[in-house]
């Protein structure tokens, strides 16, 4: 077993069991791309197993703090299990769930998840991508399903050194699945492509907050909402699910047609009015900005726009995209409204998205109560060790 030595007073990360080594912080030591390396102190004590990465900025990704434990097939088959038999715990109500959430489940850079009679799973990181076989038989072993996609094709595993990589992994047949998701009464239909989706298909992390939404839009009994970066609609179906009158009418905008298409199919599916629906193949920004020159106001908005800022050092100028977006949208929302807006930028803390939208809520002129703060949904964990894994965050506004 190779070993990677740590300089003086860098141990102490893998001592509060943080997951991730940088390669400033070795002394010495090499491996093959994904080899299982023994992590040591300066003082050779050892602190964990590892997955060693020589392209990457993070260059050792912990598996274990265990000395006694071995990193093989029946580890693999142990931690794909713990993380199965945890989500079957949770209160998911509906047949699309993340199964491995990467670090939180123990398995860093690997990303799973279930759509009804299908997995599809990223491996982002080369010590998942070196045993990427033992680890697809352990799922098929522990779910008892035979179909695996994989879609492994994110921009991230450049930075491992890492070619993009989409296709049956085990298994074969239509990419194109149904699942659902309920509310209350209702079962809201739903329909997923793993070869073409975003992701692996979908947005499983803002289940929680769909159903959240439609709540409040029942609740406060919102007629007019504006589905921003609508993707296929999920947010959508909620707001016409929860609709009172057939007079409401959602309007969902995207840049993408094919989205725009499937969430047109999502509304027509769950068997709702298609002229309490619209949708707009346009630039968001400029969407809003045409709306105010019209006059229109909404009483709902939803704000869920791509990843501005990967990483920290995309922190500032994804703020300006940010606040930009939200000044907006206060500006098109009726007093008493509701405002959701989402950040999924790992660069952006909750702390610094809040001031952002504080501050865009000030150059709109307008002011609003916290009614809620969301995250993701319960089968996406982020760890007390990890707090990196706390990437979706939301804030929904009340304007006065």
């Amino acid at each position: 077993m190779k070993i990677i030595k740590l300089r003086d007073g860098k141990e102490r990360s893998l001592q509060r069991r943080h997951p991730w080594v940088f390669g400033g912080s070795i002394a010495s030591g090499k491996a093959d791309p994904g080899e299982t390396v023994r992590v040591e102190s300066a003082e050779g004590k050892f602190l964990a197993w590892a997955a060693y990465s020589p392209e990457s900025m993070i260059r050792l990704r912990a598996w274990s703090f265990t000395e006694t434990e071995r990193i093989d097939a029946a580890f693999f088959e142990r931690r794909i299990a713990q993380a199965v038999t945890t989500r079957a715990r949770l209160p998911i109500h509906s047949n699309g769930v993340r199964l491995i959430h990467g670090e939180a489940d123990g398995l860093p850079g690997l990303i799973v998840d279930r759509y009804a009679d299908t997995l599809c799973a990223q491996f982002s990181s080369v010590g998942v991508e070196r045993w990427k076989a033992t680890i697809a038989d352990a799922l098929l072993k522990v779910t008892g399903l035979s179909r695996l996609y994989e879609r492994s094709d994110a921009s991230s595993r450049n930075l491992e050194g890492l070619a993009p990589v989409a296709g049956w992994l085990r298994g074969e047949g239509p990419t194109d699945i149904h699942i659902t998701e309920h509310f209350a009464d209702q079962d809201w239909q739903l329909t997923v492509d793993v070869a073409e989706g975003h992701k692996t298909g979908f947005y499983l992390d803002q289940r929680s907050n769909r159903k959240f939404f439609a709540d409040t839009v029942k609740h406060f009994g919102y007629q007019r909402v504006l589905n921003c970066y609508c993707y296929t609609g999920g947010f959508s179906v909620a707001a016409l699910a929860a609709f009172s009158t057939g007079a409401a009418h959602v309007t969902s905008v995207d840049s993408s047609a094919p989205a725009l298409a499937r969430a047109a199919a999502h509304v027509h599916l769950n068997g709702f009015d298609s002229a309490r629906h619209s949708t707009l193949d346009a630039d968001v920004n400029q969407t809003m900005r045409d709306f105010i020159k019209q006059g229109r106001k909404f009483d709902c908005i939803v704000l869920d726009p791509p990843k501005f800022a990967p990483t920290a050092a995309h922190a500032e100028r994804a703020a300006r995209a940010y606040k930009d977006i939200n000044r907006l949208a206060f500006m098109l929302l009726e007093p008493g409204g509701a405002l959701f807006t989402f950040s999924c930028s790992g660069g952006i803390s909750a702390d610094l998205f809040h001031k952002i939208v504080a501050g865009a809520g000030l150059d709109a002129g307008a002011d609003g109560l916290i009614y809620a703060h969301l995250n993701a949904a319960p089968d996406h964990p982020m760890t007390v060790t990890f707090p990196e894994g706390e990437y979706l965050k939301g804030l929904v506004i009340i304007k006065r």
